[in-house]
């Protein structure tokens, strides 16, 4: 079973394929505001570093948001395509998730710009809670009501958070995927306004 997964949701791109379990080949790094572009380039360099094409692959998993506005789009509208010319399933997973991977305890925070961010507790995989806004006078006490790791883009205090392994917390949360019955019908999950999410500037591939 041939499986690939994307991530373009916030500030990197990551792109994985994987024979059951096993990663076959993968890319990783920060791509702000520049996955559009460089997401098919990615694509074909590992699909042909694994020997495979379009046409191998068995189904898709992509994180669904929270994240930038059109972030979340590129990879969601790549997966749509491609699951429903392919007939092949398709699954999502929370940005936040994936940032946590299967941490016995991490607090995800990512910036949402205004002071604020995107917040989550994820215990093992799961979120405890609802995915939420925080204003930036509230970091603090969430870290310290949530134990555990920090994660994320967003320093609380003298905490700074650590670095994931997205190609790795992809396939460790495969348990997680949520399985999407329609292709067509898959939309972004957004936690605010579209216009919060005109991030400005960032950092290239």
């Amino acid at each position: 079973m041939i499986t690939l997964a994307m991530d373009t949701a916030y500030r990197h791109l990551t792109a994985g394929l994987y024979d059951d379990d096993t990663l076959l080949e993968g890319t990783s790094s920060e791509c702000f505001k520049k996955q559009s572009e460089a997401l098919f380039p990615r694509l074909q360099q590992i699909l042909d570093d694994a020997g495979l094409s379009f046409q191998d692959i068995d189904q898709v998993v992509i994180t669904d948001g929270p994240g930038s506005y059109t972030g979340v789009r590129i990879a969601m509208t790549v997966a749509k395509v491609l699951a429903s010319q392919r007939g092949i399933p398709l699954y999502t997973l929370s940005t936040l998730q994936l940032y946590a991977g299967t941490a016995p305890s991490a607090s995800v925070l990512l910036d949402a710009r205004s002071h604020r961010a995107y917040a989550g507790h994820v215990e093992n995989g799961i979120l405890t809670e609802p995915e939420q806004i925080l204003t930036e006078e509230e970091y603090e006490g969430f870290v310290t009501s949530h134990p555990g790791i920090l994660l994320g883009d967003v320093a609380v205090g003298s905490r700074n958070p650590e670095t994931p392994d997205f190609l790795k917390n992809f396939i460790d949360l495969k348990d997680q995927w949520v399985p999407v019955p329609n292709v067509h019908a898959a939309v972004p999950r957004y936690l605010k306004e579209s216009d919060a999410y005109k991030t400005p500037g960032g950092h290239g591939c």
